[in-house]
């Protein structure tokens, strides 16, 4: 089996609702993406020829999701009230509306989907919340 890593990084605020503790307000972090892409064999054929993956191909992809990410206040549908998704919206902040509640884990397993709707041979997602905290997600195939 071959392998290959890449990160990128975006910068953002979240809250858990409904959670019992200090992560129910809005707090940042610097989230790293972690993604490895992996193929039982190598490309044998054209200008991809001896390549799990063309890097460039990979990080554009994981860039591209962190971008949508960035310097955004990520929350969880039905987690805030109208009024405030339209008052922060009137302000001009930048928001990000996720389907589950915005955890490690969650992104993990949703940036593994979304990288391998586009096609990509992702075999494992790991979102860093902090520099020494992490969660993974991968799936046999």
């Amino acid at each position: 089996m071959y392998s290959l890593k890449t990160t990128a990084a975006f910068d953002s605020a979240h809250f858990l609702a409904g959670y019992n503790g200090k992560c129910a307000n809005i707090h940042g972090h610097r989230w790293v993406i972690e993604v490895a892409a992996a193929q039982e064999k190598l490309v044998e054929n054209g200008e991809k020829r001896g390549m799990v993956i063309d890097f460039c191909d990979l990080k554009k992809a994981v860039r591209a999701i962190a971008d949508s990410f960035d310097h955004t206040l990520i929350y969880e549908t039905g987690s805030l009230r109208k009024a405030t998704v339209a008052a922060l919206e009137a302000e001009s902040f930048s928001l990000k509306q996720v389907p589950f509640r915005p955890t490690a884990e969650n992104f993990a397993r949703y940036f593994y989907h979304q990288l391998l709707s586009d096609g990509l041979p992702v075999s494992s997602v790991t979102v860093y919340e902090t520099p020494d905290n992490c969660a993974a997600y991968e799936e046999t195939r």
